[in-house]
């Protein structure tokens, strides 16, 4: 009966020893968890961050162009010339579209975009949303980067480069005379 008990002892010396190892399986699982949430919280707040740069980045820029633009409408109104249209170097700013105006003065980001709403319209397919575009470009669909390119596709559509829908769909298309004067919605 010795024996018996040396084994039931072993047992259950073991099954603490299990049991041990399952609560700190189940520790670390928990805090892996929590870590995760962490870290999809800082992901967010640096693509927030990333966007707030790259929007205060671009405000500047269109404030140094619209100064520069006054600047030189003056100098050649002084000169007795007229004011000639001051075409921005590539992604400083989203210029207001007109007939002539190559797409190759876009960000390469916003020309991304308008190649492939132009795809989808070559195709027979209507608007689509930004979270859609997003995927499709590679971007991914976090929230912080779905918003960074709604961000952008409204700036476009503002811009006449392209048509906002009031479902918020984006589509390939012009809108002549749009910009600040033309009753575009932010």
């Amino acid at each position: 009966m010795t024996e018996g008990c040396a084994v039931a002892s072993v047992l259950g010396m073991l099954e603490e020893r299990e049991a041990a190892a399952r609560v700190r399986v189940e520790g670390l699982r928990e805090e892996v968890a929590r870590l995760a949430e962490v870290l999809e919280a800082a992901e967010i707040e640096l693509d927030r961050r990333v966007i707030a740069r790259e929007e205060l980045v671009e405000a500047l820029a269109v404030s140094a162009a619209e100064s520069t633009a006054v600047t030189e409408a003056e100098a050649e109104a002084e000169a007795g010339g007229t004011a000639a249209s001051v075409v921005p170097l590539p992604g400083s700013v989203v210029p207001t579209w007109r007939d002539g105006l190559p797409v190759t003065v876009l960000a390469p980001d916003y020309q991304r975009i308008l190649g492939m709403l132009e795809k989808r319209r070559s195709a027979g397919e209507g608007p689509v949303k930004a979270r859609e575009i997003a995927g499709e470009l590679g971007f991914g669909t976090m929230p912080a980067k779905v918003e960074g390119l709604r961000s952008k596709a409204r700036r476009l559509a503002e811009r006449g480069w392209l048509l906002a829908e009031a479902s918020g769909a984006f589509s390939a298309g012009r809108r002549p005379g749009a910009g600040p004067d033309a009753g575009s919605s932010g």
